[in-house]
């Protein structure tokens, strides 16, 4: 027998009642923003750092402008995929379209890869053949303040993101913070070569630059692979367990087998819940109800699924129900459960 519960609030006539549409639709508003805001930004800071591009000659520079080319093609893309995951779950996408993030991330991931191999490119033809800097006092002051605006906006998304549960503003966010990074070894970089005068540096600067990239395009790909192919979200599963280890009691005797994913900021659960084996099927059904709501109730959006099984005599110790005619132990107090029993199948062999 299984139970599913989705949403906030309680079933009704064993049918899940979704969370307030009010507060689903307002979480999504700002998520849309966050990704309009991104976007604006982005194509105002590409504007700046080709202007610096123009003024100085520097490939540092050139590096710099051709990342916010990729910043401006991802929130492009985050705009348009936050609005798809947020489309209803239908017939064709029964768990919903959330998992068009994970897409996104991966695409920004690409991006910033190409665009690390471009530099690359540049920097070693410039550190070959050499190239002449001009005007550098205006340059490092406009790459100086477009970093600012990246810091300043990486730390919005990043925390938007967070707070919304949107994997898309964090990709986004971490990116742009890496470009506030690379913009400050970009100044230093160039101050070294309006101090020095060598200009070998700002090739070897952009050459940094492209590295850094390259980790993040990977890590950014590497996360959003995770989440296509489906791979257990641990932070979830351990937070499924703790709330889970105030459940126990009243006929609620053990839970294996918990699976957690997530699609994109959704996440889907299941596990086997373990109740008493002479509970009638009402009983059991409405046991699991209420541990399922008052789970839900901690998680927020998403869905959660209980299978409930019949206890078998290695749990009798565990189990605090009193009017008990099979049981071989008596009960020794709560045990706290730990993740690897969690997701372990059915202790059954335990007799």
């Amino acid at each position: 027998m299984s139970v599913l519960s989705q949403g906030l609030l309680p079933t009704v006539n064993d049918r899940p009642v979704p969370p307030p549409a009010f507060e689903a639709a307002t979480d999504q508003r700002v998520r849309r923003r966050a990704a309009q805001i991104s976007l604006a930004v982005a194509i105002l800071l590409l504007v700046v750092k080709f202007e610096a591009f123009v003024l100085t000659g520097s490939t540092a520079v050139l590096s710099d402008a051709l990342e916010s080319i990729v910043n401006v093609l991802a929130a492009a893309f985050a705009v348009a995929g936050l609005w798809f995951a947020g489309l209803p779950a239908d017939r064709n996408h029964p768990y919903g379209h959330g998992k068009i993030e994970f897409f996104a991330a991966a695409f920004e991931g690409g991006l910033i890869a190409f665009a690390a191999l471009l530099i690359l490119w540049e920097s070693s033809d410039a550190l070959l053949h050499g190239n002449e800097l001009r005007q550098l006092d205006t340059g490092i002051l406009l790459v100086a303040a477009a970093g600012a605006g990246n810091g300043l906006l990486g730390v919005f998304l990043l925390r938007t993101g967070r707070r919304y549960r949107s994997l898309t503003l964090v990709a986004d966010g971490q990116h742009v913070l890496s470009d506030f990074w690379t913009s400050v070894g970009l100044v230093v970089g160039l101050l070294l070569v309006r101090l020095t005068g060598l200009s070998w540096i700002d090739p070897l600067a952009a050459m940094a630059v492209a590295v850094v990239l390259l980790v993040t395009g990977a890590k950014l790909v590497r996360t959003a692979a995770g989440g296509l192919l489906d791979e257990e979200d641990p932070q979830l599963v351990e937070r499924v367990v703790t709330m889970m280890d105030q459940q126990f009691g009243n006929g609620v005797i053990r839970l294996h087998h918990l699976r957690a994913i997530r699609a994109g900021r959704v996440p889907h659960i299941s596990a086997h819940l373990v109740v008493p084996e002479f509970f009638t099927v009402e009983r059991a059904h409405e046991l699991a109800e209420r541990v399922a709501a008052a789970v839900q109730k901690q998680l927020g959006e998403g869905e959660l699924v209980f299978h409930t099984d019949p206890c078998h005599r290695a749990y009798c110790r565990m189990c605090d129900v009193e009017s008990c005619s099979v049981r071989r132990q008596a009960f020794s107090g709560p045990v706290t459960l730990t993740v690897e029993e969690a997701v372990t199948p059915d202790r059954d062999a335990m007799t």
